[in-house]
């Protein structure tokens, strides 16, 4: 990487098309986005200084007794925003965080998939992503505050004026591809109010970089048209929930490990499943970081909930996608859009590389066929946020991947959550108890 031309060329950017403002972006332990904006005049001090700011406001980023961080612009990251004013233009750029000194932060969400990604490339393999993310849309009260009522009752591929959602599913595309975003689809889910957009692959980390924009995009594009747009797993009790699929790409030495030959996958190919099926307990706990990501695991309506992988349908937890095109690929079925992208790429790539190691064979056992395989007892994932925390302590790839420091923070961060959950009188305790006992 020339960095001293991605900055020419992004300084070349920001004159070119007027922007006065840059917000300098960065995805939190949590997935989410935060950012701090600064005028395109304080570029130059911040490229020589990074920009600081205090960590320990942030939960889970780093203890208060160290708090000072700085953001650092990642130049080749620079995009105009399309729904901020034309005169004065806003960009944003994805930073990385470092210490003071320069030193990386090791908890960096983004610095983690960096250094997954260069373990990759030093045995050759490169690592494409892409994902196919599901989301709601409903509608808001007369204050503009968000409902669980759909904005529709429309279903699986339906056009207008059953979607009425259509026409906010455009903008966004459209908003996505003005920052130079590369859409493979897009359409109505099966549920009311329901869509989801598909992503042409691209590399990992562009990938997670593409993610965390996408979801502003979605909120801000349909806040606009008077819709809250919800990445919940499971916003409504009877109706399907909202996933992440996340389709693998993986090249050695310039071929795809994917591709079936002769009605088989290459052992290398049955390895990488192997190793991510040997892991995935333990990656629950970051693929599916809600206490409600584990009702659309349970809820069913095409959610996996048992360890198995297939080829013909959509049940198994891993489903490898017929042929076409040279797309031979891999498909984790059981991520939702609320993980850090970021560190769900960088664990998926670590446990495929250890089954790809360790030579793992993949047990034909956990084959699932048709839905009546099913009753053969297949594992199942964790249920519930606990349990899922529970595994993540127990497997050291994890900790290995994320390191100590940031799985430790991660796992207080969450079981807090939890306890905090269980210890809440909700409804349905009141609905079924209160008049009985």
């Amino acid at each position: 990487m020339d960095l001293e031309k991605d900055v020419l060329d992004a300084f070349e950017y920001i004159q070119e098309n007027d922007v006065k403002f840059i917000r300098l972006q960065f995805c939190d332990l949590l997935g989410q986005n935060r950012n701090v904006a600064i005028t395109a005049k304080q570029m130059e001090r911040v490229l020589a200084g990074g920009m600081p700011f205090d960590a320990s406001l942030i939960p889970g980023l780093t203890a208060a007794g160290d708090a000072d961080l700085v953001l650092v612009p990642d130049m080749t990251t620079i995009q105009l925003l399309p729904w901020r004013p034309q005169r004065g233009k806003v960009a944003r750029i994805i930073c990385d965080i470092k210490y003071p000194d320069g030193k990386i932060y090791a908890s960096d969400s983004r610095q983690i998939l960096k250094k997954s990604l260069k373990k990759a490339d030093q045995l050759g393999i490169d690592f494409f992503v892409s994902t196919g993310c599901e989301f709601y849309l409903f509608k808001q009260d007369e204050e503009g505050n968000p409902t669980t009522e759909p904005t529709d009752q429309a279903s699986y591929f339906d056009l207008a004026p059953y979607d009425r959602g259509e026409n906010t599913r455009r903008e966004i595309i459209l908003t996505l591809e003005d920052m130079g975003f590369e859409i493979e689809s897009s359409r109505h889910e099966k549920g009311p109010g329901q869509h989801e957009v598909d992503f042409e692959y691209d590399s990992a980390l562009c990938s997670a970089d593409k993610l965390t924009t996408f979801r502003t995009v979605v909120k801000t594009v349909s806040q606009r048209n008077g819709m809250h747009a919800s990445f919940l797993p499971k916003p409504l009790v009877d109706e399907p929930g909202s996933g992440m699929h996340v389709h693998v790409f993986l090249e050695k030495d310039g071929e795809n490990i994917f591709e079936i030959k002769d009605g088989k996958l290459s052992q290398e190919a049955q390895s990488f499943i192997a190793g991510v099926l040997a892991h995935i307990k333990g990656i629950t706990a970051v693929a599916n970081p809600l206490v409600n990501s584990y009702k659309r695991l349970i809820g069913g309506q095409e959610a996996p909930r048992f360890i198995s992988y297939g080829c013909g349908n959509q049940l198994p937890l891993i489903k490898i996608p017929a042929e076409f095109s040279g797309h031979s690929r891999l498909e984790l079925r059981s991520p939702d859009p609320t993980c850090n992208p970021y560190l769900i790429f960088a664990l998926v790539l670590e446990a495929g590389l250890d089954g790809m190691e360790k030579n793992l064979p993949l047990d034909e056992k956990l084959l699932i066929k048709s839905d009546t395989d099913l009753s053969a007892g297949f594992e199942e994932l964790p249920m519930n946020l606990n349990d899922a925390l529970r595994e993540m302590e127990k497997d050291p790839l994890i900790q290995d991947v994320l390191g100590s420091e940031l799985t430790k923070k991660y796992i207080i961060l969450k079981k807090a959550e939890w306890n905090e959950y269980t210890k809440t009188v909700h409804p349905w305790e009141i609905d079924h108890y209160l008049s009985v006992y």
